[in-house]
């Protein structure tokens, strides 16, 4: 980058104006932009007020999208649909015996008719941890069981902060509002992101904690970094060596990730898997950083001592995050399984762990079982999607769809947007192709790399799966950063505002051609996001592939 584009590049991250060098080589009146919008938002954000005003108020109106979108006539349809019957119901029965339990025939209609009071006090085996159950428990407690709204306001207040959130990890990724507030547009408006926020299942949370997390891991890659040259320059000034490099113990960023991973998985174990792999993330760019900043083994020195003490700021804590969230059941007294030492004649713990009290042990004994169910999980199901099929769209979940006599139908169908999932997919590609090339070209690729990793947390770990019985919604976890990927490869196709004029306004106009086509589309889905009554013949019309339906 020459000096011109590097004084630009500079005014635009400072947000302030500059003045560019004139052909003659003297300083004037800035130089033309790559396009007249450029020139114009430079003159816009030269202004306090209006850089102010957009810093706050864009992102408060995406997060005002977003809860219109996920808030207005929440409480229709007001009926259990899909898996609401097992969450909403299991959630009402933690909240008041502190674990989950059995329901009589026909308590759907009773739950929905407001009499929530017919459970049994009989323990029901449950196979994922509590944690969305208490969240969909605090959205009763506040506004009660009589409306829809109460059983579903928790998660769908969930979904709105998912997309501050992403907001604030594309500001913190790429430094710019502008491709933040694009980042948290999309989510706002994407129809997988509605749905989840929309309806009582879990999965919408798994992805709130987990993104959380990789924020907080993102945070402390920062801290890290504005730490590691002080270090270095202190141990040269002081005529040592720089060795085996620091070891900090001391990581609070590092800490906060714990917990939010430790939420996710307190909600589905696939949050599990974010603290794995982000887990190894933070060794790996520990390496990178300490090699950049000169430390002589700084291979080793990762290796052998601050990846261990990552591992030790991690695990236990997210451990200790997880068996907090079972809460209830240890302090219940029937919980499933909570005297199965006792009551079915289990062999207790011998040796090294016979110390173990029972009650710990009939808890493992839970989760084992909750293991065996999900690997043996094989029960055909109509509308199951292979994991290989998740990225192309092909078989999305049907939440609730009802005839009437009218000729009219409302539905509720679990499916993206198909312009953001395509494009985002398409992204991905194109974000592995630049990461590959970039370090081939030993250039820098921390952004894009942030979020492939990202996507191989959320992804990756279901192709050991492909036998189960899975959905196309469980993509929720990882949605985050198809949608950070698609934001990157807009700004790519957008350009700079140093490219020439042709290129950068072309790149705008095709950017902006298909963010237009993204809303129509929205605007043509909502009604099958939001179970909208509508003319059976509409409602069909959606169904863009005979796999859809």
């Amino acid at each position: 980058m020459d000096a011109r584009a590097e004084e630009f590049e500079r005014a635009v991250r400072g947000g302030g104006p500059v003045a560019l060098p004139t052909a003659g080589g003297g300083r004037g009146a800035p130089a033309p932009l790559g396009s007249r919008l450029d020139e114009r938002w430079q003159r816009w954000m030269a202004d306090p007020r209006i850089r102010r005003a957009w810093d706050r108020g864009a992102p408060a109106a995406v997060l005002a999208v977003a809860a219109a979108l996920r808030l207005v006539a929440l409480d229709h349809p007001h009926e259990l649909v899909f898996d609401e019957t097992y969450y909403v119901k299991d959630a009402y029965t933690l909240s008041h015996l502190g674990y989950e339990a059995r329901w009589p025939d026909g308590a759907n209609d009773s739950f929905t008719s407001g009499n929530a009071d017919v459970y049994t006090s009989d323990p029901s085996f449950v196979v994922h941890p509590p944690l969305g159950k208490w969240i969909i428990a605090a959205g009763m407690a506040l506004f009660g069981t009589d409306s829809a709204f109460g059983w579903r306001f928790g998660i769908a207040l969930v979904g709105v902060l998912l997309v501050g959130l992403v907001m604030l990890v594309g500001k913190t990724l790429f430094r710019s509002t502008t491709l933040a507030v694009l980042a948290g547009g999309l989510i706002a408006i994407d129809g997988n992101a509605i749905v989840m926020s929309r309806v009582s299942l879990l999965d919408g949370a798994v992805a709130f904690f987990a993104l959380l997390g990789t924020w907080f891991v993102l945070l402390d890659r920062r801290w890290a970094e504005r730490r590691i040259g002080p270090w270095v320059a202190a141990r040269a000034a002081a005529g040592r060596p720089s060795g085996w490099g620091p070891v900090w113990w001391w990581r609070p960023w590092l800490l906060a990730a714990a917990v939010a991973f430790g939420c996710a998985t307190s909600v589905k174990w696939n949050g599990l898997y974010f603290l794995a792999v982000f887990g190894l993330y933070t060794v790996v760019s520990d390496a990178f950083l300490r090699k950049r900043a000169g430390i002589e083994f700084w291979g080793t020195g990762t290796l052998l001592r601050q990846a261990p003490v990552n591992a030790l700021l991690l695990v236990p804590l997210a451990l200790a995050v997880y068996v907090t969230s079972w809460l209830g059941w240890f302090t219940s007294d029937d919980g499933y399984y909570r005297h199965w030492l006792e009551d079915s004649g289990g062999e207790a713990w011998t040796g090294a762990f016979a110390w173990v009290p029972h009650t710990l042990q009939n808890w493992w004994h839970y989760q084992t079982s909750i293991m065996n169910y999900h690997v043996g999980l094989t029960t055909p199901h109509t509308y199951q999607a292979n994991p290989l099929t998740w990225l192309f769209l092909t078989r999305p979940t049907s939440m609730h769809y009802q005839s009437f006599d009218d000729g009219t139908a409302q539905a509720i169908l679990d499916i993206a947007n198909p312009l953001i999932w395509w494009g985002a997919t398409a992204a991905v590609v194109f974000l592995v192709v630049r990461v590959v090339r970039g370090l081939l070209a030993r250039r820098p690729v921390a952004t894009d790399a942030f979020i492939l990793t990202g996507m191989a947390a959320g992804y990756l770990p279901w192709l050991l799966y492909l036998n189960r019985t899975v959905f196309q919604f469980y993509t929720i976890a990882f949605e985050p950063f198809m949608i950070l990927a698609l934001t990157a490869a807009l700004a790519a196709i957008a350009g700079r505002a140093t490219d020439a004029e042709p290129r950068r306004t072309a790149g705008l106009a095709t950017v902006g051609v298909y963010l237009g086509l993204v809303v129509i589309v929205s605007a043509y889905f909502l009604p099958m996001w939001t179970a909208m009554r509508l003319p059976i013949a509409f409602i069909f019309s959606h169904y863009w592939l005979h796999s859809w339906i």
